[in-house]
C-alpha cells in the first residue's frame, strides 16, 4: 500500500521549483517512485532534478545496461551478449541489475525509476522484486503530454555534418553562424530517428506496449497524473506534490 501523501507538498514543490534543495529541510523525505509518459515527455529531466534536489536514485535503464558492460558485471556480460545479437535485453537481466542497486553497499531505499517499467510483464516483476524486498512503491507519476506536442519536442532536430552541433526547429534554432568546422554555414541534415514519420511510430509503439501501464498503476491506488505540457518548473512542482510527507 502506498504511503501517506504529504497534505503542504503543493506550497513544498514550488519552494523547490524556486530553487530549494531538500538540504534546506530538516528532514528530507524518501521516496520510491516511477515516472510514466511517452519519448519526450521529459522523464529524464525530471527524475535527474528528483536526484539532485532529494538525492533519490535515479534508476534510468540505459544507464544501467552500460554501466554494468561497462564494469563487466555477471549482468552487464550477459545484456552485452544480447545488445551484441542486436537482441532485446530480457526483462530478468534488467530486473536483476535494479536489484543489484537498491541491494548494493549503501543500502539504498528511495529511488526513481525512469524508463522501466515499459510494459505490464515488466511490472509484474518490478512488483515481485520491490515485495521481496519490502520496498512498496510511493506513487506512479504520469507525465500527461498530447501527441501533437510530442511531435513537435521530438522532431525537428538538425545536426551538422562537419561539426556535430545540434539543433531545434523550435527549441534551439540555427542562429546562421559559421561551423566551427570551417566551410561556411552549417550543413544540416535531419537523422531518421527525428524526423515526424518515425517519431509517430516510436509513439505508436508506446501507445501499445506501455500506455497499458496508466491503468495498471490506477487500480492499485498508485497512479498520480501531472500536466507535462506546463513549464518545466510547474511540472516539477506537481511531481513533489506526490512525494510523501515522511518516511
Amino acid at each position: 500500500m502506498p504511503r501517506g501523501i504529504g497534505v503542504d507538498a503543493g506550497a513544498e514543490g514550488r519552494r523547490f521549483a524556486a530553487g530549494r534543495r531538500a538540504t534546506d529541510f530538516q528532514d528530507s523525505p524518501i521516496a520510491r517512485l516511477i515516472l510514466l509518459g511517452p519519448p519526450g515527455a521529459g522523464k529524464g529531466t525530471q527524475a535527474e532534478r528528483l536526484h539532485e534536489d532529494f538525492g533519490l536514485l535515479h534508476l534510468a535503464t540505459g544507464d544501467l545496461l552500460r554501466a554494468a558492460v561497462a564494469e563487466g558485471t555477471e549482468l552487464g556480460r550477459e545484456a552485452k551478449r544480447y545488445m551484441d545479437a542486436g537482441e532485446l535485453v530480457p526483462d530478468a537481466v534488467v530486473v536483476g541489475m535494479i536489484r543489484e542497486r537498491l541491494t548494493g553497499p549503501d543500502g539504498r531505499k528511495d529511488f526513481v525509476l525512469d524508463g522501466f517499467p515499459r510494459s505490464v510483464p515488466q511490472a509484474d516483476a518490478l512488483d515481485a522484486l520491490l515485495e521481496e524486498l519490502d520496498l512498496p512503491l510511493d506513487a506512479a507519476i504520469s507525465l500527461n503530454v498530447s501527441r501533437d506536442e510530442l511531435v513537435r519536442r521530438l522532431a525537428g532536430r538538425w545536426i551538422c555534418r562537419r561539426c556535430g552541433r545540434s539543433f531545434h526547429e523550435v527549441f534551439n534554432p540555427y542562429p546562421g553562424d559559421p561551423c566551427p568546422a570551417g566551410g561556411g554555414r552549417c550543413d544540416l541534415y535531419q537523422r531518421d530517428d527525428d524526423k515526424p514519420e518515425t517519431v509517430r511510430n516510436r509513439l505508436a509503439v508506446y501507445d501499445e506496449q506501455t500506455a497499458p501501464l496508466i491503468d495498471y498503476y490506477r487500480s492499485r491506488g498508485l497512479l498520480r497524473e501531472v500536466d507535462g505540457e506546463r513549464p518545466p518548473d510547474e511540472v516539477y512542482a506537481q511531481i513533489v506534490s506526490h512525494i510523501p510527507a515522511s518516511a
